[in-house]
């Protein structure tokens, strides 16, 4: 009995220890993501300076719009692409080696260096066009990068669901399509936001894909509505620097432009206050969408 209660006190003691130390783990990298985000954005503030914020050549409005739109742009193609290859994988391919293929490929893909995507995507999408640096280059860029996270993301979420989702569905007289539309897809929201949230982010702050691709200089007319025009702000296929870039062009070659270390500060505060409220927005958005799915009240 002894010998019993001691085993059993040592299995006690050796769980709690080692929820301790994973909850320490945990702890340490959260207090270590919200001192870099503390001090980031209180750096930022410290730096501001009149006309920061505005829309010229002076202020980083213009870098900020470049960035929003061309996450926007890449996330219209690599959403739509990278759920319907995760939906093809888990739902409609066999076991083979054509899909073991796609697999290796997809996880191949998913570790290229961003400056390869970008050099690939200079290649393809500015020298073989014959175009300029442009945003919807840039798109093409980071929904490269992109790609992988969200199919694999799509793909294990509808693995993961219980089996009783498709049984039920089909039972009721749905078609495969009709399952995977209205109650697979449905379900998979949350975690397919999460990967969104992911590759957003990673569109956010991505330099070195945009550095081939986007351009680094902005020209931007915003009483110019023209789509075909160069200086129009929605025309994707005009050059345009983000936020990143700029941090990098502040930071390396703007030593001759005056607050160059303050617009990197504050463009810095900036991006990292866009990443944040980007996922705490998709997050909100996520949690309705499964509220609503579920037959929660509004």
């Amino acid at each position: 009995m002894n010998e019993k209660s001691n085993r059993y006190a040592r299995v006690r003691m050796t769980d709690r220890f080692m929820t301790g130390f994973f909850y320490g783990i945990g702890g340490f990298f959260i207090l270590l993501l919200i001192v870099l985000a503390a001090y980031i954005i209180i750096k930022g503030i410290l730096s501001i300076y009149p006309g920061v914020f505005s829309f010229t050549r002076n202020g980083i409005g213009n870098q900020f719009f470049n960035t929003v739109y061309l996450v926007l742009l890449s996330l219209l193609i690599s959403v739509p692409i990278g759920v319907a290859a995760g939906a093809y994988l888990a739902e409609y391919s066999k076991n083979g080696r054509a899909t073991e293929m796609i697999t290796i490929s997809i996880e191949a893909l998913s570790s290229l260096p961003s400056i390869v995507v970008g050099l690939f995507g200079y290649l393809v999408f500015i020298l073989l066009t014959g175009m300029r640096w442009n945003l919807f280059a840039g798109a093409l860029a980071v929904t490269i990068l992109s790609l992988p996270t969200i199919t694999t993301t799509t793909r294990d979420a509808l693995v993961a669901l219980p089996s009783h989702f498709r049984s039920g569905s089909i039972g009721l007289g749905a078609t495969r399509w009709q399952t995977l539309w209205h109650v697979l897809l449905p379900a998979c929201i949350p975690r397919i936001v999460t990967g969104i949230i992911l590759v957003a982010g990673r569109g956010f702050g991505e330099a070195a894909a945009l550095l081939y691709t986007a351009g680094q200089s902005t020209f931007i007319n915003w009483a110019n509505w023209d789509l075909s025009s160069p200086t129009c702000p929605l025309n994707p296929f005009r050059p345009g620097e983000t936020l990143s870039l700029h941090i990098w062009v502040m930071r390396t070659e703007g030593s001759m432009v005056s607050h160059s270390v303050e617009t990197a500060n504050v463009s810095s505060m900036v991006l990292m206050i866009m990443v944040l409220g980007f996922s705490l927005l998709a997050r909100y958005l996520s949690r309705k969408l499964d509220e609503k799915n579920k037959g929660a009240s509004k």
